[in-house]
């Protein structure tokens, strides 16, 4: 009785959390506590002055890519209920909203725009464009009605969501199949639309772009950059022509003063055409941001890197933003592909830290996603946690994370009703959970709120970030940095290193490649309609060196009853013969299927080897009279008689790494014991397999098997284990630096 009486009670305490942010957000976003009516109605007038806290004026700069950084600016706009409420969003209370978005994206129509046009991927900048729509500066700048506004987004949203396979004939039939009437829309826009649909059809460098899959969204804003003033100041003679910056970002302005958007909306984090390299655990290195999701790797990224194709150029606007933002948001997303890359471009970090008077916070992602955050470096048997994300970042941004965002805000998981969360673990899909002390450590304030989508709970039941609850939240942290009630965190254990820039020794883009790879292809001996099976075989692959290419005269299909191929130690229907330097593939496998893309794989690497083999046999082992295995022999051939993408040493390399033993008489001479009853993939074999691994390991479960014991814990107990691991990583090591050239 005398410490309940000796208790202090305060009327915050009433309101869920510890944290006094977190307490007033619950407040705002979740209503009020029951409550005696002297402290209710304390409560409800902190409420209305939270929710009254002016915020029109302040600048506020939001880093992210795709749908993440879409959707709190403005809602997913590529979502077909997106056109319900298109106004809502940090736009809708941060007027002077500005976006800066990441440029590596290569999947879909963007990865097809990047095969004919020397551009900076663009797929993004559409999404985020359309989302940062302003109904106030729509309804101003064409004199609509709200009814008439909604009326304008709808169309605007099935215009530049609408994909094709082909482009039809001519612009009427384009609007004809994406059944929008452009006489619906204001008469400007309606003209402006128009006259860049033309120019779709009647600009050269745009017209190999009608024969791939689009979205038109995507064509509408290259055909604003290609038809920009700067343009013509570029070397007409140049095929295909790189557009400026100056006629990059004139397009995007004009593109989105059209649409109803601010002029600047939204900016690339650079002019310069990057690739994004994706570095593992266990040392392998594989270039392409749509690989990530897809690769399933079975052991956690490590770090990420930005290869330019050229000296990277930041657009003065973007450091403008940046030193006059009153907010600096990060937008949630992919995590080592929409906040990593940006913050890679040089300079960007850095100002940022210089504005030392902004808001700065980060918006934790809300669940782990396969193929990133599914595994924890150097821990790969536990869940991933927030500590683990912010510790990416510190590996990955140049200088770290500190000064970039001291506070985080976290989606609050007591406020999401458990049979969701239930639903969603059926689905595989796991929560990223906060681990406060850990977080703290790491210098960063985390923030725990209900900023999930409270609507999706009970109609499509997808849990995803609220755009409004997001904004309503920046607003009353806001309020409280401008009150002086926020206070950051003293202790930091993270320790940041500086990323190295990474430039493309072939100063070469993905469309000078893809020409590049279509070129040598035409030069093979192979059936024409093999050329674009092939094409896109290597485009997937863009670790592929065109010269990998060199060592193979062409392709030849083996009927089923002609295959003499020997089976003993595969199921690989392929194989390359260095006698005529031909890749054969049994004619049963079907051109366009997996089991054909691992077959071709296979045999390009095992080209490389060439006719490095002089000799090849088996000589059979007894003791007693009774066979217990063989001895594998294998004899280099002459260096001037070779053919082969290495040279000696590295053929010496790496037939060691495949257990082969140098004789030490003859050194051009290799050997292997092999057990009667030990299955053995010879060292052509393993090149071929390891080679089609390495670019994708789901082609290869067998060499997957060998190399996921550098990923196992090693054990004293068991010498042989280090020896085994040491050339495992090895030979990963190998291929990354020797055959694929990183």
């Amino acid at each position: 009785m005398a410490q309940l009486a000796a208790a202090s009670f305060h009327p915050l305490d009433l309101l869920p959390y510890q944290d006094r942010a977190e307490k007033l957000l619950a407040l705002v976003l979740n209503g009020q506590p029951s409550a005696p009516p002297e402290i209710a109605a304390a409560l409800a007038e902190l409420t209305e002055t939270l929710k009254r806290v002016p915020c029109a004026e302040a600048k506020v700069l939001v880093f992210g890519g795709g749908t993440g950084l879409s959707n709190i600016i403005g809602g997913d706009s590529r979502h077909p209920g997106w056109p319900a409420a298109p106004f809502a969003g940090v736009k809708q209370l941060f007027p002077r909203l500005r976006s800066v978005v990441c440029v590596t994206d290569d999947g879909g129509s963007t990865g097809e725009l990047l095969k004919d046009l020397p551009l900076i991927a663009v797929g993004d900048l559409r999404h985020v464009m359309l989302s940062s729509v302003s109904r106030e500066k729509l309804q101003k700048q064409y004199e609509l009605t709200e009814i008439e506004a909604l009326e304008v987004v709808a169309a605007l949203h099935q215009l530049f969501n609408h994909r094709f396979n082909r482009l039809p004939d001519n612009p009427e039939a384009v609007l004809a199949q994406c059944g929008v009437e452009l006489s619906t829309l204001p008469v400007f826009m309606e003209r402006s639309l128009y006259w860049l649909l033309v120019e779709i059809f009647n600009n050269e460098h745009l017209q190999p772009l009608r024969q791939r899959a689009h979205c038109l969204g995507n064509l509408l804003l290259v055909a604003a950059i290609y038809q920009q003033p700067a343009m013509a100041q570029v070397d007409d003679r140049r095929e295909p022509v790189s557009p400026p910056p100056a006629a990059i970002l004139g397009g995007l302005r004009f593109l989105a003063d059209m649409l109803g958007a601010l002029p600047e909306a939204v900016l690339p984090c650079t002019t310069t055409p990057a690739t994004l390299k994706i570095l593992y655990d266990n040392g392998v290195l594989v270039s392409g941001e749509s690989k990530s999701a897809q690769a399933g790797r079975r052991c956690p990224v490590d770090r990420v890197y930005v290869e330019f194709a050229s000296r990277p150029e930041v657009p003065p606007e973007v450091f403008d933003a940046i030193a006059e933002a009153d907010i600096i948001l990060f937008a949630p997303g992919s995590l080592f592909t929409s906040i990593i890359p940006v913050l890679q471009v040089p300079g960007l970090a850095a100002a940022i830290r210089q504005n030392r008077g902004a808001m700065k916070v980060l918006l934790a992602n809300l669940w782990v996603q396969a193929g990133e955050t599914d595994l924890v470096v150097g821990e790969g048997d536990r869940r991933y946690h927030v500590s683990d994300l912010l510790r990416a970042y510190d590996r990955n941004i140049p200088g770290g994370i500190n000064g970039l965002f001291p506070q985080m805000l976290v989606v609050g998981m007591r406020e999401i009703p458990g049979s969701i969360l239930q639903n969603y673990a059926l689905e595989g899909k796991v929560p990223i959970y906060l681990d406060r002390e850990r977080v703290c450590r790491l210098g960063v304030s985390p923030i725990e709120a209900a900023i999930a989508s409270q609507s999706d709970f009970d109609g499509s039941r997808v849990l995803q970030h609220d755009p409004a609850a997001v904004a309503t939240a920046i607003r009353v942290l806001w309020g409280l940095q401008g009150a002086g009630e926020q206070e950051g965190v003293a202790a930091k254990e993270a320790a940041g290193q500086e990323t190295s820039l990474l430039l493309n020794p072939r100063q070469q883009t993905p469309d000078g490649r893809w020409r590049q790879m279509r070129r040598r292809l035409a030069q093979l001996d192979l059936a024409p309609q093999w050329q674009p099976v092939l094409a896109e075989i290597l485009w997937r692959h863009q670790d592929i060196l065109p010269t990998h290419l060199d060592y193979a005269d062409g392709l030849q299909l083996v009927p089923v009853d002609q295959w003499r191929r020997c089976q003993e130690w595969d199921n690989v229907f392929s194989f390359y013969e260095p006698g005529d330097r031909m890749i054969r593939v049994r004619a049963d496998i079907n051109p366009g299927s997996r089991q054909f893309e691992i077959a071709f794989l296979v045999a390009l690497g095992q080209s490389l080897l060439g006719n490095y083999a002089a000799a090849k046999e088996k000589s059979p082992v007894t003791t007693a009279g009774r066979p217990v295995g063989y001895i594998f022999s294998l004899t280099l051939r002459p260096e001037d008689e070779r053919h082969s993408f290495f040279s000696t040493d590295e053929l010496v390399t790496y037939l060691e790494l495949a257990r082969m033993c140098r004789a030490s008489r003859e050194p051009v001479t290799f050997t292997r014991v092999v057990n009667g009853r030990e299955g053995f993939t010879p060292p052509g074999l393993l090149f071929g397999l390891t080679y089609a691994w390495y670019l994708d390991n789901r082609f290869a479960p067998h060499i997957e098997y060998k190399m996921s014991i550098t990923a196992a814990e090693t054990s004293d107990l068991v010498p042989e284990q280090f020896r085994i691991s040491a050339r495992r990583q090895g030979l990963i090591d190998f291929f990354r630096q020797r055959v694929f050239w990183q």
